[in-house]
């Protein structure tokens, strides 16, 4: 082997490790590609719950447009601040912000009451964002009483939760007029086995790009059904229309709708804060896992609910929703191994960037559903995955099982029983609208009522000791 071959295998080989260490030395240019990946993998995710809530507030397009293009710049502020961390605030590990699904039934409810508004969401939002920061920088004295067994349930419901938004994706998304059609399982298919392919026969550096391959080939397959009739609109180049080359980002107390402080739209947003923090442990938890091989510490859990709280406030302030930690890209952790804080960074970079150039956004938001969903259906399961490890890790004890069977029944089986809680108080219903929250409910009062595991010993030795009498 040649010495310009021997150094180009060292430098592919030092390039790999550096993506798999948090602050391994890598140019920055060479982070690039692996950013993309990571603004491909959660692109839509982010801008979606703005548009179900503005549209429930019925805002004019330019307004809408105004609060996507804050969006995507509190979603890179947030991303870099995860990264890179101001004080305590930010948890110093690979952690992509976006806007969250948790708020979105409860932001719609708010934003479509015509005393509240719009208004009162950014309010809630900003307000909300100061109590998930105090959550964080006092998570010493209240994490305890959140057990292994819990943050496992949190990280496997997220999972499960996720695998429903996958299949609509691998479908053509939600709402889609041909959703089903073969086409569209046809593209999504092929995104698919375009990323198992790659991943399996790539070399390399190149190995850990397998979602980005698929995304392009996928790509490339939609436009030639769209072009070809076989599959019209598939790629929908009206996204590209009337864009302006440069947008500045609005600030809400400018918008036509303003900030209102409204106390019940606060409580309610507060409440969801909360269960926000657990689902930031849950996470944090999987991302570290899965990643670096061992448990968050103190300072990383704590520092990760206070960025997400810090940033919340201030995507309040650009008339945003509240951002967390997206679960889609600890998916992408779990399957590429990429943690490099810089490679990440030039991810964050993008979205700022694609906040004051709208024809930047418009190509990732180009992106059709069935594509995102032949990459993100296998990033999901490797959450719930990553779950099943943290189970196993704390023990397949029986008060463990118990545990996690009624959290993950009752959480994900009261979410699919639609209307179930449609007699209890509006507050309720928008605080208990997915199976996060619920589950993580059930498994935290288990875990302080159930007695310890030597009670379930003692219970299982008598039985057998009376089944031994009855024998005899």
């Amino acid at each position: 082997m040649s010495n310009q071959a021997t150094a180009s295998a060292h430098d592919t080989h030092a390039t790999s490790a550096a993506l798999r260490q948090l602050d391994g030395k890598i140019p920055f240019w060479k982070g690039i590609p692996f950013g993309i990946q990571h603004v491909l993998a959660m692109f839509v995710a982010n801008l979606t719950p703005i548009a179900i809530v503005a549209g429930a507030a019925k805002l004019p397009a330019d307004q809408s447009a105004w609060i996507i293009s804050s969006a995507l710049l509190v979603a890179g502020l947030g991303t870099c601040l995860q990264l890179y961390p101001l004080w305590r605030i930010g948890g110093r590990l690979p952690i992509v912000t976006g806007i969250s699904f948790t708020y979105v039934a409860a932001a719609t409810i708010i934003a479509g009451d015509p005393n509240l508004g719009y208004g009162a969401v950014v309010g809630a939002v900003i307000v909300g964002g100061l109590i998930e920061l105090i959550l964080g920088l006092t998570a010493q004295y209240w994490k305890r009483f959140v057990s292994t067994i819990v943050s496992a349930v949190v990280v496997t419901t997220i999972g499960f939760s996720l695998l429903s938004t996958g299949a609509t994706s691998f479908g053509g998304g939600s709402g889609s007029k041909d959703f089903g059609s073969w086409q569209n399982l046809t593209v999504a298919t092929i995104t698919l086995v375009a990323c198992l392919a790659f991943q399996l026969l790539a070399k390399g550096v190149a190995k850990q790009l397998s979602v980005l391959f698929g995304l392009i080939v996928g790509y490339i397959i939609a436009l030639i059904f769209t072009f070809t009739g076989i599959a019209p609109g598939m790629v929908d180049f009206s996204k590209f229309s009337g864009l302006d080359i440069v947008s500045l980002p609005h600030i809400a107390p400018l918008m036509p709708f303003g900030i209102k402080f409204d106390i019940n739209a606060i409580v309610t947003f507060a409440l969801l804060y909360v269960v926000s923090s657990v689902e930031v442990l849950g996470n944090t938890s999987s991302l570290t896992q899965v990643g670096f091989n061992r448990e968050p510490t103190e300072r990383e859990t704590a520092g990760a609910i206070a960025g997400d709280g810090l940033i919340s406030t201030i995507s309040g302030f650009f008339g945003a929703l509240p951002l967390t930690s997206f679960a889609q890209n600890v998916g992408l952790v779990a399957m590429t191994k990429v943690v490099n804080r810089k490679v990440i960074l030039s991810g964050g970079v993008i979205l700022i960037l694609a906040s004051f150039f709208p024809g930047f956004a418009a190509v990732f938001n180009s992106l059709p559903q069935a594509v995102l969903g032949g990459c993100t259906i296998m990033m999901f399961g490797s959450i719930v995955l990553a779950g099943i490890q943290m189970i196993a890790k704390a023990g397949f004890t029986n008060r463990n099982i118990t545990i996690v069977t009624l959290a993950l029944t009752i959480g994900i089986g009261f979410t699919q029983a639609t209307g179930i809680f449609q007699h209890f108080p509006q507050l309720f219903q928008s605080v208990f609208s997915n199976a996060i929250a619920i589950a993580f409910v059930v498994a935290l009062l288990l875990s302080w009522i159930l007695p310890d595991e030597k009670h379930f010993l003692a219970d299982a030795a008598d039985t057998e000791n009376d089944e031994s009498s009855d024998n005899e």
